[in-house]
């Protein structure tokens, strides 16, 4: 097999090249992994190429280059090297890589697409080294080539039973020339990929070991906070920081501006006049902070939550719109139906909330700036910095921390500029930390949808027309081919865009965290109208979009769609009574993966409880299962508490949640039994750390309905006091 852009044969060679002497190949993705106690410590390490070192005594280091958010990345991506290596797991050293474009490919962490993009490049990358090893055991040994086997990071003599450990020819293997081609393993014969495996950063999280940018620490730092406008549609006038500079262990106050004449898609930041404390310590400067008077200025109107409410109505039942699809007539559908039903469903502003708050270390000089952070776009924010200090690239350096949270919020760098001018202007290394008010105050928001259906029933309960309406601040959630297109002759999706000036961003399954919840209600309304079973109808219609579908551009694979939803309805037993069990369901097809879920509600002290729920997925491959199960469990319960509770409103332009005693999340406690299954079909793995999410808000709407006979249209569902509901625990 060729190797393709992940890992051509020139980046090999440049990399191979750039490591120095010995063997070192191009993907590292094991930081974290300790030697076990018996093995010695190496006193030599040879480079096979950007990923794979290899060490005398046979342990070897792998690199991950992605950055780590959570989704388990760190320890995946290394099994994937590991795997067609045929190293022990036990021998393998994790290590996190720094931002380098000219060693690794798309060092981005979003739209859960780094295992799907870098499958192939990595299993030969992994499979490139052992060749050059077994070439340079064949040589030492004096046989063919193909008398060299490898088990479990040594050299087998296939005639003679010799065994030697890849650290032993490594210098030698770094010597030899990149094959063209290598053979890949057949995924029958995988002994790591497809089985359990723990997080290798694990024991340093346990044991509180710096590893996250907030453990980041420089001698001479010092930190630094922000104060920014208090309202969307304000910028800073004049203030009054006499006070705050004579506070105890203040170093300065001064004003920053991070407008830039160029931004980037990741430069999303509403607030670019910024005052700055630097200080000696976080709550000096918190305490600092407080006591400095500023005046702000309007700029642009002050929006309201209720005006948003307005024009999102006014959007979906007024405006034109977009027509991003339109098969037959939906419009005379609706004239000759026996049955028309209509909903409309809403969702608010959402914040990111990462659990570990926002920051960035920066150092800037006068020919170099060094950054340090939790980051999942580097190379976007390096190109930034670059161009707001007037730098090269080989002037601006990017290291990755791990991450305690991302969920899109990290795809946008503002902080890291910030860090970076605020060094360079206070000239000395700095620390920036954000306060959960600084944050849930800033922006980058998940975006407030309204979306309107229609469809239309024969005489015979057929579904014969179907049309989506949606409207987003500022875009609209719609998927125009996405199902149901494709399994209904009469089809129609429109979108509407609402302008505001508040800074939305990427929230983890982007636009789908709405529209999928929406769309799976409204099915059930439709087959409750039919008189239909909810799987029934699901069924019925990919059976249509498998056997005849309507147009050509549907992006979605219905046999694989009808696949999650008969193995969740098997698992679940959907079919057998379960008295006192209220149960919903619903499927989605986003980042490139299928899943389908069953929730059950039951009744406590008479009220509705969330109390388990069933998840079957097509990804593809699952590459570490434990790590798979814990992504999916993690997005369910991130969907069901963002559902149930969550909401940003404004008032006057200023949000009127800026911590967690007004901004409800989901307890550990409240997180419902959960039970996976995964599909095995052998392709290539698919995304898996976003799509559990969407659908799970649609099975609960559906499951309530059941238990308490009322209908969910509005998120956050408890705050709309649709129902007295509580969750598990």
């Amino acid at each position: 097999m060729k190797l393709n852009k992940e890992m051509n044969r020139r980046n090999f060679l440049k990399v191979s090249a750039a490591g120095g002497t010995g063997l070192m190949i191009g993907f590292s993705w094991l930081s974290g992994c300790t030697p076990s106690p018996e093995m010695s410590v190496p006193k030599s390490w040879t480079d096979i190429n950007a990923y794979i070192k290899v060490a005398d005594n046979g342990l070897v280091t792998i690199f991950s280059p992605n950055p780590e958010i959570g989704q388990n990345i760190k320890t995946a991506m290394p099994l994937i090297v590991a795997e067609e290596l045929d190293v022990d797991w036990k021998k393998v050293i994790v290590e996190q890589a720094d931002l380098n474009t000219i060693k690794y490919d798309r060092q981005v962490a979003g739209g859960s697409q780094s295992i799907r993009a870098s499958w192939e490049g990595l299993r030969k990358a992994g499979a490139t080294a052992r060749h050059m090893l077994r070439q340079a055991a064949a040589e030492q040994w004096k046989v063919d080539l193909d008398q060299v086997g490898t088990e479990n990071g040594e050299l087998v003599n296939l005639k003679t039973g010799k065994k030697i450990g890849f650290g032993e020819v490594a210098v030698a293997a770094a010597s030899l020339p990149m094959p063209e081609e290598v053979p890949l393993k057949d995924p029958k014969d995988f002994k790591l990929i497809g089985t359990a495996v723990k997080n290798v950063d694990g024991p340093k999280i346990i044991k509180g070991e710096p590893l996250f940018g907030i453990d980041y620490q420089r001698e001479g730092q010092v930190i630094a906070m922000l104060i920014h406008a208090p309202a969307f549609g304000m910028k800073l006038k004049s203030y009054d920081a006499e006070e705050a500079k004579g506070m105890p262990g203040i170093e300065d106050v001064f004003v920053v501006n991070t407008a830039l004449e160029k931004p980037n898609w990741s430069d999303v930041n509403a607030f670019n006049d910024l005052i700055v404390v630097t200080g000696a310590t976080t709550w000096q400067v918190m305490k600092a902070k407080k006591t400095i008077n500023a005046e702000w200025e309007s700029t642009s109107p002050l929006e309201n939550s209720e005006d948003h409410y307005n024009r999102l109505y006014n959007a979906v039942e007024r405006e034109e719109g977009n027509v991003l699809r339109k098969d037959g007539n939906p419009y005379e559908m609706i004239r000759k139906a026996a049955k028309v039903i209509e909903k409309t469903y809403t969702a608010p502003f959402l914040a990111h909330n990462t659990m570990e708050p926002m920051n960035f270390f920066a150092h800037v000089t006068a020919d170099k700036a060094e950054l340090a952070g939790p980051i999942q776009t580097p190379e976007s924010l390096r190109s930034t910095v670059m161009e707001a200090l007037g730098m090269s690239e080989e002037q601006v350096t990017i290291e990755m921390t791990r991450m305690g949270g991302g969920f899109g919020r990290r795809l946008y760098g503002n902080f890291g500029l910030e860090a970076a001018l605020i060094s360079k202007k206070a000239g000395k290394p700095v620390k920036l930390v954000y306060t959960r008010e600084d944050d849930m105050t800033q922006g980058t928001y998940r975006p407030a949808y309204r979306v309107k259906y229609t469809a239309t029933l024969d005489e015979n309960n057929n579904l014969t027309s179907f049309s989506a309406k949606a409207a987003g601040i500022p875009g609209s959630p719609l998927f125009a081919n996405r199902f149901p297109a494709g399994t209904v002759d009469n089809y129609q999706g429109i979108a509407v865009n609402v302008p505001s000036n508040i800074s939305t961003g990427a929230w983890r399954a982007p636009r789908s965290n709405f529209i999928a919840g929406a769309e799976q209600s409204f099915i059930d309304e439709i087959a409750e109208a039919a008189g239909k079973d909810p799987i029934d109808l699901r069924l019925e219609l990919f059976d249509r979009a498998i056997n005849n579908p309507v147009g050509e551009n549907n992006d979605y694979e219905a046999d694989r769609y009808a696949g999650v939803l008969k193995l969740v309805r098997e698992k679940a037993k959907w079919d057998q009574p379960m008295p006192g069990v209220s149960r919903g369901v619903a499927a989605y097809f986003c980042h490139n993966s299928y899943v389908a879920q069953i929730v059950d509600v039951v009744q406590k002290d008479g009220k509705p409880v969330i109390q388990k729920v069933w998840c079957a997925a097509d990804c593809g491959i699952v590459i570490n299962k434990e790590g798979a199960i814990n992504q999916i469990e993690g997005g369910i319960i991130d969907g069901i508490g963002h559902a149930m509770y969550s909401q940003l409103t404004f008032k006057d332009g200023k949000p009127e949640q800026e911590n967690f005693h007004q901004y409800d999340l989901i307890r550990n406690p409240q997180a419902p039994e959960i039970e996976v299954f995964f599909v095995d079909n052998g392709i290539h793995p698919t995304g898996l750390g976003e799509p559990s999410l969407p659908p799970v808000m649609g099975a609960v709407a559906n499951a309530l309905y059941k238990a308490t006979g009322t209908r969910y249209y509005n998120q956050p569902f408890t705050i709309a006091k649709q129902a007295d509901v509580i969750l598990a625990g």
